[in-house]
């Protein structure tokens, strides 16, 4: 079965052979395709990610949590505002949150997500300045 699905999506190009891996082994083209559920999980990710405001949120919570005040301040955005972006950050399970008293801290939810926002960042970075033309 596994031979005919790589012959299907080697004769899918043109090829007349497996694709190969990094480990030079031949496999599937398809064998690692994502999963139509996880694949809309990840782009909901993405695309929150997608929002500058939300970035600067991230980048605010980088370095640990933040009371929802000093977070408008710091953004120079109204709390109604903020608190609206930090509500759906955490529908998304990007941000977590805790309340002490009047005041509400958000923190990121986990390593993954500052993990994701520093890869995103080293690569921005990597090409050179914001609006540098992409590679290619």
């Amino acid at each position: 079965m596994a031979g005919s699905v790589g012959r299907a999506a080697a004769q899918a190009c043109g090829c007349a052979e497996l694709h190969m891996t990094e480990a030079g082994g031949k496999r599937p083209a398809r064998a690692d395709l994502l999963e139509t559920a996880v694949a809309r999980d990840l782009a909901g990710v993405f695309k929150a990610l997608s929002d500058p405001t939300r970035l600067r949120i991230i980048s605010a919570l980088a370095d640990g949590e933040i009371c929802v005040n000093d977070l408008a301040q710091a953004l120079e955005m109204g709390q109604s505002a903020i608190s609206h972006q930090l509500s759906d950050m955490r529908a998304m399970r990007l941000l977590r949150f805790r309340k002490e008293g009047r005041h509400v801290y958000y923190r990121l939810d986990d390593e993954h997500v500052r993990d994701l926002y520093a890869q995103a960042l080293a690569h921005v970075r990597h090409g050179g300045h914001a609006g540098t033309p992409a590679r290619g």
